[in-house]
Formats: C-alpha cells, structure tokens, sequence
C-alpha cells in the first residue's frame, strides 16, 4: 500500500480523535500552569504538558503529514506506528492516574469536623471519572472553625482572648494537587502536531535506515530546534523508551486503521457525493503559520 494512502487514514483517524477530544479542552487543561510553574509537577506530567500549544495550528493533520512526508520522506511503518505509541503513552499515563484515583476514593481523608479533606475524589463504581478535583473541596461546615486550644495556651487565662479571624482558605498551587485533571494525556487540536513530529522523529530513527537530522524536522515541523529536541525526549519518557512494535501488532493496527477508514470516511464521502458530487473531495487546509523549508 502506497505510503500516502496509510497518511491519509492515519490522518482521517486522528483528525476524528482530536474533534472529539476538543469539546472537552477547556475542561481538561483550564488549569495547566505557566511554562515558569511546572517545577513541582512530577516528570511524567510535564510530559504530558510539554506537547499542550497556546493555540491551534491553522494547518490540518493531513496537509502535516504530507508535509513532513514530502521534506521528510520515510516508510509507511513510521506513520502506522504513531496509533501504537498513542495508545501507549494513553495507557501508561492515564491507568496510573486512574488508580491514584481510586486508592484516593476508597480511603478518603476527613477533616476533623467530620467534613472531606481537599484532594479527595469520589469515582463511580464503573472506574470513570465522576467528580474533579479542585484542590479545596467543601466540607461539611461552611465556615472555617478555629482548632481548640491545647498545652499551656489552653490555661483559663487566655480563654477569654478572642481568636484571630481565620483568613479564608486558599487552594493550593497547582504542583500540590497529584490528581489534577490536565496531567491527564489526551490527544486533541492543541497537542497533535507536537505529538506527530516528535513521533515522526522518533519513529525515523528507529524504523528506517534513512533518516535526517533534527534541524531539519525541527524547519518541516515549524518549531524551534530547542524546542524539538526537548519534545524528542520527552516522548520517549512517555513511552518508557520502548519504541519496538512487533508485526502483529502492527499488523493489528494497520487492519482496524483500513476498517476505519472504510466505515468512517468512505461513507461521509459517498454521502456528500449523492448530493454535492464536487463536494466529496476532501480539501487540503493550508499551512498557515508554519514557513515552507526549501527543499534540499
């Protein structure tokens, strides 16, 4: 099969997993921090972080694609094997976080006052994700109660001084909160491109005899060689280093990706073609706001 083919189901198949994922985007990343405030996030959330953008690239997946294959050629088996690494890196972070989650819910903290502790969750008995945490969550009295007095400042000579007022509570930084609802990697509009050239990097160098240096997919890419190299390691953090796809798995991939593109796409097609036959051509976006490389 043509490697072009495999781009475009690749593309169509990512293309309807970031369109989904994006109607939940402000949810999910409406607390990550400034680049200055990760320092206290555990290294696999500023993984995860490290491929979230400000914005979204006006370039679609599939013109990305065809790009970095046309500056960058290389075998089919390097876009075919984004879905295994995807999926890797969706298991290895988000199953950890789902048992934190439920080791947090069936042993919940209590508050002296009979009120839950902030950082505790409560997960429905089918696993999903039933209730965010905030970082300060209420507690059964609605206002913050003074602890009684112990050891010598609880003499009768002091009884009678009236207590400070209690500042209100302030939830804490973002760093203090391990179940924060953003270190949860997701694949959406503001994360793929990042996602497929650090891929695609990877991938070259390990599936192909071929390949080129970083400045060059850093240029195909549109980032910053810095910013590349980082994006490279962490990638490879996120997928414990393990870049091997055995043939069946592969394989496994490539027969639901052709199953997926038969069911999801060659149907939309046919069915904008019965009414608009010029419409059935699925366009090419344009790739605005990345700088076209010149060719070698």
């Amino acid at each position: 099969m043509p490697v072009t083919d495999i781009i475009e189901m690749v593309a169509g198949l990512l293309t309807k997993i970031t369109t989904t994922n994006d109607e939940q985007h402000e949810h999910l990343h409406r607390h990550i921090p400034p680049p200055d405030g990760t320092t206290g996030l555990s290294q696999q959330a500023t993984s995860v972080l490290a491929f979230h953008g400000k914005n979204v690239p006006s370039i679609t997946i599939l013109s990305y694609l065809s790009r970095i294959h046309k500056y960058c050629p290389t075998t089919y088996e390097v876009f075919l094997s984004l879905l295994v690494y995807f999926d890797r890196m969706t298991e290895r972070v988000n199953v950890s976080l789902m048992q934190s989650l439920r080791q947090a819910s069936q042993q919940p903290a209590m508050s002296p006052d009979g009120g839950r502790q902030r950082n505790s969750v409560e997960l429905p008995s089918d696993g999903r994700l039933a209730q965010v945490p905030t970082g300060w969550a209420d507690t059964s009295s609605p206002t913050t109660s003074t602890p009684p007095p112990s050891g010598s400042f609880g003499s009768q000579h002091h009884a009678s001084i009236p207590s400070p007022p209690v500042p209100p509570p302030v939830p804490p930084p973002l760093e203090a909160d391990p179940y924060n609802i953003s270190h949860f990697f997701v694949v959406d509009s503001f994360n793929i491109h990042r996602l497929v050239i650090a891929g695609v990097t990877c991938a070259s160098k390990f599936f192909s005899d071929v390949f080129y240096t970083n400045s060059r997919y850093a240029k195909v890419g549109g980032l910053p060689l810095v910013e590349l190299n980082h994006l490279e390691l962490q990638f490879l953090l996120l997928n414990d280093f393990r870049l091997s796809v055995p043939v069946e798995e592969l394989e496994a991939y490539g027969t639901m990706l052709v199953e997926f593109y038969a069911r999801e796409v060659i149907a939309q097609r046919q069915a904008t073609s019965v009414g608009h036959p010029m419409e059935g051509v699925i366009a090419q976006g344009a790739s605005g706001g990345i700088q076209t490389p010149t060719p070698p």
